[in-house]
């Protein structure tokens, strides 16, 4: 379990296929590994996005950043630590940290997805989702993952 509140940790490794030319991470790759991060920490809150979907809920992400910090290489041990910054009645936000296994950052960022029918129209989720997610936000089930 991981000791700060809130804060969901996937364990992943890099991919060859995830690096370019120069033997480093592709740039793109940050953002799948933030959706990585993003669905697990939904898993922890036990909101599966299969589940979300089924019941006719969709999160789809409206705005993204990320910041580089370090390289990083094939075959490395990464950590994408994953936390909700705000939630609200129609969407939410999450931060991540991408860290070598010394705890250094290579990239930290952010994605605001909004909540939304099959068709993509904007709607407020149902009760049940804002109040699990904010039982994991506020720190009561935090656990490390490897995907």
């Amino acid at each position: 379990m991981n000791p700060e509140a809130g804060v969901v940790e996937t364990h992943l490794r890099v991919r060859y296929s995830e690096t370019d030319q120069m033997r480093i991470v592709y740039h793109a790759h940050y953002l799948v590994w933030f959706e990585i991060g993003r669905t697990e920490w939904c898993r922890a809150a036990g909101l599966p996005y299969a589940g979300m979907e089924k019941a006719g809920l969709f999160i789809p992400v409206t705005r993204a950043e990320c910041a580089f910090r370090r390289r990083s290489s094939y075959d490395d041990p990464i950590r994408v630590r994953t936390r909700m910054a705000e939630i609200g009645g129609r969407g939410c936000t999450f931060r991540y940290e991408v860290c070598n296994p010394s705890g250094e950052p290579l990239a930290d960022g952010a994605t605001s997805p909004v909540f939304t029918d099959p068709p993509g129209k904007p709607r407020s989720a149902p009760e049940e989702v804002p109040r699990a997610l904010e039982a994991v936000r506020g720190g009561r089930r935090s656990p490390a993952r490897r995907v």
